[in-house]
């Protein structure tokens, strides 16, 4: 195993960033002046992608048969690997002037906390009904099973905010459109997401579009 980095804090000096670079496949949809360029900075070291991914356990049948579940709670048991996944999905957001990162409930927290630390940010949670007081803004969304609703704070940022949505899995896309539609009843700009697993059989990216840039790290299927 590679050594450890001694600090997953930003490190705006690209001449201290090893190589090589990962990012190449993962950031489709990227639109023209909204993300930094990534050929203009130094690329970053891969951890072995491999290392990463092989700390996400498949689950066959869960939480419903048919349903393979991807648990990333290995990969968050392993002090540098998942140091490491927070770097590589920072990356391509630390010269967009990130100023608050809203992750979806309940795994979108873990990734999008640590984010906002790395990126000098805010965190905004995005919550399921019920857990947050009032007022709140809120957004409907479809499920493969149903519908669900995402809730934020009224008051959790001011217009014009510049936001980085954040969450575990995109698979059919709906919860991170939900997300976005709770940035754009605040006025903020969201500049992008960044997810940490996608499932391109389900179509979210389809769905999300190219009018932003979505950066992902890992794909199955």
């Amino acid at each position: 195993m590679p050594g450890r980095w001694k600090s997953i804090l930003p490190c705006r000096d690209t001449e201290q960033r090893p190589e090589p670079d990962v990012r190449a496949g993962h950031a489709q949809g990227r639109a023209a002046g909204d993300c930094p360029d990534a050929s203009s900075r130094s690329p970053i070291p891969t951890f072995r992608m491999h290392a990463i991914e092989a700390l996400i356990r498949p689950v066959a049948d869960f939480p419903a048969p048919g349903v393979t579940f991807r648990d990333i709670t290995p990969l968050l048991a392993d002090a540098t690997a998942f140091a490491r996944s927070i770097e590589l999905l920072a990356e391509p957001w630390r010269d967009a002037r990130v100023q608050a990162v809203c992750a979806v409930e309940a795994r979108g927290f873990i990734f999008g906390a640590a984010l906002a630390q790395v990126l000098g940010a805010g965190f905004v949670p995005l919550r399921k009904p019920g857990k947050l007081p009032p007022p709140v803004s809120a957004v409907d969304y479809e499920l493969e099973y149903g519908r669900d609703r995402l809730e934020m704070r009224a008051d959790a940022m001011q217009a014009g905010t510049r936001v980085l949505l954040v969450d575990d899995v995109l698979a059919t896309g709906g919860t991170l459109l939900a997300a976005r539609g709770l940035a754009a009843q605040a006025g903020a700009i969201v500049v992008g997401a960044g997810v940490l697993i996608e499932l391109p059989a389900l179509g979210g990216r389809a769905r999300w579009g190219d009018a932003m840039p979505l950066h992902t790290l890992l794909r199955y299927g």
